[in-house]
């Protein structure tokens, strides 16, 4: 591979930042964005405006090297030579399914990657593709449109189903909706038609519908949901059989029977986890259903793989914490669910990233000891400085590479990285809360004689 001077300087001195520009440009160059832009959008076409224009933009905002959308377009006005308005037209315009079918773009050339680099976690169900469904609302937007100015309220730009593989841990779909105020359960039809064979879904107790997990069952997937309360059942077994303790508390299984609306009986495992300590909701136990047999799952290990749904919820605090998924300043939804959507993209090019760091340093230490804050952090105060200093066409050789060869030019890269850099600190206990006291003749005090106190 043929590099100048000063790209071999900046793989020196910002291994990862280098990394996660050749990934963009291998995944998600302009020519395939655009390409394939073409080949998906239903009604939206181009005009003057790439795709890959509008990527652009979002990214920067996305990672936070541009704080708006606004000061994005002033960074790359003369490259687009369109108006903002324009540009917030396209915006507005993007249909979700485009920004659902981004989505499964990315992770499928993710997955590749990941692969090469033998990446990933160890699959607790040799065989099966774990899959974790969860739902994410947008927080309330600003009130920039002339309809919303004059309310109060919040206003809920979207919402979207988002199914996570925890053992690539890559998101690998997601179902956008552009009403703030739909049931996440009125989704579950559009997931129901990518259930493969094999597949097991995790999910919380919202998803406990009978049309959902009777529909798995149907078409010879699997599932490890939490019941419902108004999930209507028949007992099979009227007495729980007592199965083991588990690190939770004690672990309990019965048969039940389901009847889907078409009358056919389906018979589920009921496993019964009396906990040792109260949930946060304040439950004492909790239930949950699966098909899996139990000759190849037991119940403890039921109980053990549903404790893991968690890992979605800290894909989302990633999301959240490392990436702009939800910018305030969007307030049409397709813009919304567009932003939220170019973040996941971003967080399947970071998962990339750390299956090469996984590769030469270690699960246990990527997985411990490695902050994507301070990554995050490095890639969006590099990136500006890298794209001036490097022409872009020393980044095209990475379109044409084979995944094996980027494979090891990505562990090259993670050879180079200083672990101390991005060590990752754990948060020390909690301190108790003090009550602060409120004296209305006492409207504020001086801090240094406060701190004056202390010593005497």
């Amino acid at each position: 591979m043929i590099v100048s001077a000063i790209f071999k300087r900046f793989k020196e001195k910002a291994p990862l930042p280098v990394m996660a520009r050749a990934l963009i440009e291998r995944v998600l160059n302009a020519e395939i964005l655009d390409k394939w832009f073409e080949e998906t959008a239903e009604k939206q076409y181009t005009r003057e405006l790439l795709f890959s224009s509008i990527f652009d933009i979002m990214s920067l905002v996305i990672c936070k090297v541009q704080p708006t959308i606004n000061s994005a377009y002033q960074s790359l006005e003369k490259e687009i030579k369109v108006s903002i308005k324009s540009v917030y037209n396209k915006l507005n315009g993007i249909e979700s399914t485009t920004s659902a079918e981004l989505v499964r773009f990315s992770a499928t050339k993710s997955v590749a990657l990941i692969n090469e680099l033998g990446g990933g976690i160890e699959n607790p169900l040799p065989g099966k593709r774990i899959k974790i469904l969860d739902g994410n609302c947008l927080e309330a937007s600003d009130h920039r449109i002339k309809e919303l100015r004059g309310l109060s309220a919040g206003v809920l730009p979207g919402k979207s189903l988002v199914v996570l593989d925890p053992v690539l841990r890559i998101i690998i779909d997601a179902y956008p909706c552009e009403d703030g105020h739909a049931q996440e359960r009125s989704l579950l039809r559009e997931v129901l038609e990518s259930v493969q064979r094999n597949d097991v879904w995790m999910g919380d107790r919202n998803f406990c519908v009978v049309s959902f997990i009777c529909g798995i069952a149907s078409s010879d997937g699997f599932f490890i949901i939490r019941q419902h309360g108004n999930l209507p059942f028949e007992l099979i077994d009227t007495e729980m059989q007592f199965i083991g303790d588990s690190p939770t508390g004690k672990v309990y299984e019965q048969l039940v029977e389901v009847v889907d609306r078409e009358g056919k009986k389906h018979k589920f495992r009921r496993i019964t986890v009396k906990l040792t300590n109260e949930t946060r909701d304040g439950d004492k136990e909790i239930h949950i259903l699966t098909n899996l047999p139990t000759e190849e799952v037991t119940a403890t290990k039921v109980a053990e793989l549903y404790k893991k749904r968690w890992k979605i919820e800290t894909a989302f605090q990633e999301l959240t914490r490392d990436f702009n998924s939800e910018i305030n300043g969007l307030g049409y939804p397709k813009a919304a669910l567009f932003g939220f959507c170019v973040a996941i993209v971003t967080y399947n090019i970071y998962s990339v990233m750390k299956a090469a760091m996984q590769n030469v340093h270690g699960v246990e230490v990527v997985e411990g000891q490695i902050s994507g804050y301070y990554i995050a952090n490095e890639i969006s105060n590099t990136k500006l400085g890298i794209e001036v200093a490097i022409p872009e066409k020393e980044w095209n050789q990475f379109r044409n590479m084979s995944d094996l060869q980027m494979a090891q030019f990505l562990i090259e890269l993670a050879g180079m990285m200083k672990l101390r850099k991005y060590k990752k600190h754990s948060r020390g206990p909690k301190k108790k809360v003090i009550k602060q006291k409120f004296d209305k003749n006492v409207p504020h005090v001086s801090t240094a004689k406060i701190l004056a106190k202390r010593k005497t």
